[in-house]
């Protein structure tokens, strides 16, 4: 390192805050700091400036609808088309050759679609499920990788008025099975593999063991071709090649199905505190409307950029910022299937330079990994393109923070640090990038219209430097409607904790603990429920712990997150095995190994599996699992005091330190 840049690093290291460049402000979308007080003077009505952004086909009577809270609607009386907003507009607007999709493969093939193209297929696939018996209201799943095949599939089904569930590619047939069933779906949209690290994998067998444990007749099952001559697959008679089925209905027109605002736009899956996924249902205008102002307001998006998010379709980021929100508003979305490693760790630096991406918008774990890896892969390729960075998925800490501010964006890009969540549908709390200061390691102050706040336990507020918990104490038009035939699981997991319904005062709780600074900056401290975040995936730890306890020889499991390097946190299993099971059982290790990622997907797969005589218990037998992350994470021991075998704590301790 030169002295110039050990001078920079130190300095870098020493500053707490940073504005954004004076050149950013003056091109930036938002740049009025009068924007808080406007949203907050004129809530609700603040959010017609997000409807504004779409076509409507029939204009809203009310903003909001709070009378059946906390079943607040959105925009009611509205019609429109998330399909005909993300494709059509643009193209009568006389944008039909600017790019839309821009595809990089693992093996570096690439594919381009203009709004024209991308219109033209969607209204072919859109056609297509038509004629296989889709209905408006039908949930149609999608089983697949990162495949242009995945938006455009997501979008004819908005097309038509069929509600989408995407299923993360990585998890396992058993949560396919398990998703299907839960939404009553008779239609599934599959491919037979994809690539990963130059490996072809095939997909299509796990797709049809979960299709086997789907407790319904499934009508149809559409399989995209995408592995080709490396992958050999015989068709069963309800499924059919998508390429075939596009090409008979080539040159389709499919008018788009007129949605009332508060119709289901599409279902997503996502861990909770019990170990069944719960059916996030979000709708059409609101959440809509609200991708597309974060997009427009904290991303900055123009429809010249080409704009990246490396985030999985398979999750809600992927569905907010890389496929509505961007499309929308009409700009060039950047789409990679592969990993950021593959075939070199500059894989990802060569993709930006290659397609002179403006914005880049990526998960803490990935940066800690280009961390890892050093400097040297970034040198060699020209990232002057970018204007703005961006975080997602999980806290960021101030180290990884500066080197991707210095390293990335040349200290000349503003950095948003986002928290929200999938039932948020989309950013809450962050910075402005024309408007606000940046603070590394603080996600920001809400976003204007947004009420956040930081609480104790009895839902007051705790003094600046206090940790507590994140509340949002108003609606807004991206929140989740419902869980998805449970509304009773809705008001329990979200809104019991901090409501008062004598007074119809409805506080949503998102279950994660935050601090406040003097500026009402909020550092997002981690989950407070029995979720893990991995990588900025959500795992539910009952999930986990049901498919290990399954094991034959395996008595009891607790499982933890636990600090990791890369991951940010990883899972952590501890057993108590089976009388007549060794304490220490290499096969059975490997076979609790084997059920996570039977039951779930690699994206679970434990960092360690820990055998114990014991679990740390309170007297009343509830397991400390407090504990069992501190010496995960190799944090100092807490007290042990009110355990009834306070012994165990130190034997797992050392039998961890000594693995």
């Amino acid at each position: 390192m030169s002295q110039e840049d050990a001078n920079l690093e130190a300095r870098l290291a020493e500053q707490a805050a940073f504005e954004p460049p004076e050149s950013f402000v003056e091109q930036a979308n938002v740049t009025d700091p009068g924007i808080y007080d406007e949203f907050e003077e004129n809530w609700p009505e603040c959010w017609e400036r997000a409807a504004a952004l779409l076509s409507w086909e029939e204009e809203y009577d009310t903003v909001l609808e709070d009378g059946d809270a906390p079943f607040y609607e959105w925009f009611t009386g509205g019609e429109l088309n998330a399909s005909y907003n993300c494709l059509d507009r643009h193209v009568e607007e006389g944008r039909g050759d600017s790019v839309a999709l821009e595809w990089e493969g693992e093996l570096g093939e690439t594919r381009t679609y203009t709004y024209d193209e991308l219109l033209a297929e969607v209204e072919a696939v859109a056609a297509t499920l038509r004629d296989l018996g889709v209905e408006e209201d039908d949930v149609v799943t999608l089983y697949m990788p990162m495949v242009p095949e995945l938006p455009i599939a997501m979008l004819a089904c908005a097309r038509i008025g069929a509600p989408h569930s995407v299923v993360f590619a990585g998890f396992s047939a058993d949560a396919l099975a398990t998703r299907m069933n839960s939404a009553d779906s008779e239609y599934l949209v599959t491919c037979d593999g994809y690539y990963r690290r130059g490996d072809a994998l095939d997909h299509i067998s796990k797709a049809n063991e979960g299709l086997a444990g789907v407790d319904h007749e499934v009508s149809d099952v559409v399989v995209v071709d995408r592995l080709g001559d490396d992958l050999e697959h015989d068709l069963a008679d309800n499924q059919h090649d998508y390429d075939e089925l596009v090409a008979d209905h080539e040159g389709s027109t499919v008018e788009p199905v007129s949605r009332d605002a508060e119709d289901m736009l599409f279902l997503m899956y996502t861990s909770g505190t019990t170990g069944k996924p719960k059916g996030v249902k979000h709708t059409t205008g609101g959440y809509l409307a609200y991708s597309a102002w974060t997009s427009h307001a904290v991303l900055d998006i123009e429809a010249d950029d080409t704009y990246w998010c490396s985030a999985d379709i398979g999750w809600i980021t992927g569905h907010s910022y890389i496929v509505y929100g961007p499309l929308a508003l009409g700009t060039t979305s950047v789409m990679y299937e592969g990993t950021p490693d593959y075939p070199d760790k500059d894989r990802l630096w060569e993709i930006v330079e290659k397609n002179g991406v403006d914005i880049f918008y990526t998960a803490p774990t990935a940066i800690r990994a280009f961390m890892k890896w050093g400097e040297e892969y970034t040198q060699n390729h020209d990232l002057s393109s970018l204007r703005l960075l961006g975080t997602v998925g999980e806290p960021i800490n101030p180290r990884a923070w500066k080197w991707y501010y210095k390293h990335i964006g040349n200290e000349e890009c503003p950095i948003v640090d986002t928290w929200w969540q999938t039932e948020t549908g989309g950013m809450m709390i962050t910075t402005l990038p024309g408007i606000n200061t940046m603070k590394p390691g603080s996600a920001g102050p809400p976003l204007p219209g947004i009420d956040a706040r930081v609480v104790d336990a009895q839902g007051a507020e705790v003094d600046a430097g206090q940790a507590g918990y994140v509340t949002v104490n108003n609606p807004w038009p991206g929140m989740l409607r419902t869980l998805y035939d449970n509304d009773e699981r809705f008001i329990s997991e979200y809104w019991q904790e901090y409501s008062d319904e004598e007074t119809d005062e409805w506080v949503y709780f998102p279950e994660d603990g935050a601090k406040i600074d003097d500026d009402g900056y909020i550092t997002i401290l981690g989950r407070v429920d029995d979720v893990i975040n991995v990588s900025g995936h959500r795992l539910g730890t009952m999930e986990i712990e049901s498919a290990v306890v399954g094991v034959e020889g395996i008595a009891e499991a607790a499982v933890v997150g636990g600090d990791h390097e890369v991951k940010g946190e990883a899972v952590y299993v501890y057993v108590i095995p089976e009388d007549g099971y060794e304490d220490r059982d290499a096969e059975l290790e490997e076979e609790a190994m084997e059920a996570v990622l039977d039951s779930i997907g690699p994206i679970a797969k434990p960092e360690e599996i820990v055998f114990t005589h014991e679990l740390p218990k309170t007297r009343s037998g509830k397991i400390m699992r407090r504990l069992l992350e501190d010496i995960a994470s190799g944090n100092e021991l807490g007290n042990t005091s009110t355990l009834r075998n306070p012994d165990v704590v130190d034997d797992i301790a050392a039998q961890v330190d000594t693995d």
